[in-house]
């Protein structure tokens, strides 16, 4: 049996959903990915966290074309259907004025950067003259809004229930989307918002993992804790707009990245690993060699224009940023989902980073967070 359920689904900030053509415009499949995504997070402790049991109920759910054993293709349509109530481009054809943010490592002595640049470029540019700008317009705007309809199978209704409510609270889609773009608002069928975010929420009790069994696997999976309680932060107070918000949230992320300095990485020069890796890749103008492109015949490190190396690797950021729009303002959310190392990453460095380096780097991390002013724990 099918269960129907429609909700409405609106932006806090501006969406990066490219289309074809890297247009923003309203589709479907950047909302099937985010509905995977999270339910990985509500699905995994039914599964024991196993992820091939895990991948298999995903792969029946969500469908899949997978090889069998003896090498043939075979494949499995989606039980879950969902549909917009239309695709239409997105309304943000210019940026809004893009306050500025000081980085300690731009420029010699630190430099003014634009928050909003810092934490989307890719989909943002900067262009002399103009300041920040969207690459390819337009793009989704902030409290642009749609309806969503699914149809999924009725005995997961209260997995999807918990689904949804994590897509509220922490769900981002489209590009940059870790770093707080696309923040979306979900409303219907008893999903809540921010004021009902709460630490002793008994769904963010069966959802969590203390921080140190998270890195242990190296996917994705859970909420992390630690002594202090849930790994979530909020922004204190609110602030009047997402962009001011946005701004918050950069001036975040730069102080903990930069609060682990290069020692003795000069990429190309000395393309060594270091503990600021771990936190995301690439890292401009510091390459590891391990993670970057090689020549075929000779296996040495391809380089740039520049001088510097091709990081071809990927390594996401686990901290996820969102804006949310309260009863008092607009306030930004931090979560971690942790995670280990990758083995196809970790397996290419010599030392390779224990469990025991990794919670060290993130214990700093969140110390740092903890010690802010603009900050709280949930």
């Amino acid at each position: 049996m099918m269960g129907e359920q429609q909700l409405v689904v609106r932006f806090v900030t501006p969406a990066f959903l490219g289309d074809a053509e890297q247009k923003g415009a309203w589709r479907t499949p950047p909302f099937k990915a985010l509905l995977r995504q999270w339910w990985r997070v509500a699905a995994a402790p039914r599964c024991g966290y196993d992820h091939i049991r895990l991948r298999e109920d995903e792969g029946r759910l969500f469908g899949h074309a997978w090889l069998k054993d003896n090498g043939k293709a075979w494949s499995l349509g989606s039980r879950l259907h969902l549909r917009l109530d239309g695709w239409r481009p997105g309304q943000l054809e210019r940026w809004p004025p893009d306050p500025q943010v000081q980085h300690p490592e731009v420029g010699e002595g630190g430099r003014a950067v634009g928050s909003h640049l810092y934490l989307g470029y890719g989909p943002l540019v900067f262009e002399k003259g103009a300041g920040t700008k969207l690459k390819v317009a337009p793009a989704i705007a902030a409290d642009e809004q749609a309806t969503l309809a699914l149809a999924y199978p009725e005995r997961l209704r209260g997995e999807f229930s918990a689904m949804f409510q994590l897509i509220a609270w922490f769900g981002t889609v489209g590009g940059r989307s870790r770093n707080g773009w696309g923040s979306l608002e979900l409303t219907g069928d008893g999903v809540k918002g921010l004021d009902h975010l709460r630490r002793d929420d008994p769904l963010l009790s069966r959802v969590s993992r203390p921080l140190e069994d998270c890195l242990r696997l190296d996917w994705p999976h859970a909420l992390g804790s630690d002594s202090r309680g849930l790994l979530v932060w909020r922004t204190k107070g609110s602030e009047k707009s997402w962009g001011d918000t946005m701004k918050t949230l950069a001036e975040v992320k730069i102080a903990y990245r930069t609060s682990f300095p290069f020692d003795n990485n000069r990429d190309a020069g000395n393309p060594v690993f270091e503990s600021r890796h771990l936190l995301a890749y690439p890292v401009t103008n510091h390459g590891v060699v391990d993670w970057s492109d090689r020549e075929e015949k000779t296996g040495n490190p391809r380089l740039t224009k520049r001088g510097t190396l091709r990081q071809t690797d990927r390594l996401a950021n686990q901290l996820r940023f969102k804006v949310l729009h309260g009863s008092s303002g607009y306030v930004g959310i931090i979560a971690h989902l942790p995670c280990g190392l990758p083995d196809l990453l970790g397996s290419r460095l010599q030392p390779r980073p224990s469990v025991d380096h990794q919670l060290e780097v993130w214990r700093k991390v969140h110390s740092i967070l903890d010690a802010r002013s603009d900050l709280q724990r949930v």
